[in-house]
Order: C-alpha cells, then structure tokens, then sequence
C-alpha cells in the first residue's frame, strides 16, 4: 500500500512541476481583438499588439503564429523587461472580399499558448471611395497659427481634368425640316 501512495504522489508532483504557467500571468495584452474596420481589397493591412510583462522576470515571445496562410506576423525578437512592453504585428492580406477573422497563437518561453484576432471586412476599392468623405464637413474646426477657427464653406473639390486632344473645329448645324419628293 505505501509503494501505491508513494507513486500517486509522484505522479502528482511531477505534473505540477511540468505543468506549464498560464500566459495571462505575465503578459498583458493591450487588447486580445483589433477589428481593422472596412480595408480595402489587395491593401495588405497591420494590426499591431502592445504586450506589456507584468511578471517579475524577462518575458520572451518564442513564437506568433497565424492560422492560416493569408495573415503574417511580426514580433519582439529579445526579451521584454518587467514592466516593459513589446509587440507583435499581424498583417492581412486582404485578398478575399467579405468579413474576416483571423487567429494567432502566441507562445512565451515557459507558458502557455495565448490566442489573439485580427477581424474586419474587405470591400471593393470602388466601395471604399464611397465610405470615405472626400471633404471635411462645413463646421470643421481649422487651425492657424495656433488659433482654431471654424470653416464658413467647406472647400470644393477639385478634379484635374486632362486637355483635350486638339481637334477640327466642330461644325454647327441647323435642323432643317425635311424634305418630301414627289
């Protein structure tokens, strides 16, 4: 009986000593979630994390993998000091037009997996032009010389256009009303 307890227990302690910590416990993530809003289509857009180390010892990022081919990632190569903050920057590619989600995997040195999500929607380029104002709004506060100002008018604006290409002079021509043979 005492070799059965004897092993339980061993069993038990080397669990707890291979038992890896839990991430959140050192690492504070500024925000687990970016949604990147409306980007638009082939405009490979970056979300970057600040992680700050809330732990008593250097945090080392061993590892940011996306799940899938479509994001990349960036991070903290050297050890990030107590206190301190480091990054890890994801990139999508924007290719597929819809709503998107997309997932990494953060591994610090000792600790467990860390999930973060990059999320938003890819529109048309066409449709990007249209979400977007192309002039401020009447009251918008200007700045000069320090001072704040309020617009009266909004600026028109403005289109290059292209000369023409020269041409014959255009003929006028008047209507006539036509006319019946017999």
């Amino acid at each position: 009986m005492k070799k059965l307890l004897f092993s339980i227990a061993a069993l038990t302690l080397s669990f707890g000593v291979f038992a890896q910590k839990k991430a959140d416990e050192v690492a504070k993530f500024n925000s687990e979630t970016i949604d990147l809003g409306k980007i638009k289509q082939d405009n490979p857009t970056a979300a970057t994390f600040e992680v700050t180390n809330i732990g008593k010892e250097p945090l080392l990022i061993e590892q940011a993998n996306p799940t899938c081919g479509c994001t990349i990632s960036d991070y903290t190569k050297e050890p990030i000091a107590p206190g301190k903050t480091g990054y890890i920057k994801a990139t999508y590619n924007a290719k597929n037009l819809g709503m998107f989600e997309k997932h990494l995997n953060v591994k610090f040195a000792g600790y467990d997996m860390q999930g973060i999500t990059i999320k938003g929607e890819v529109i048309k380029n066409e449709d990007a032009a249209a979400a977007t104002p192309a002039v401020a709004p009447a009251s918008a506060p200007l700045e000069v010389a320090g001072e704040k100002m309020v617009a009266d008018k909004a600026p028109a604006a403005t289109k290059t256009v292209a000369p023409a290409k020269s041409a014959a002079p255009v003929k006028k021509t008047t209507k006539t009303a036509p006319v019946k043979k017999p």
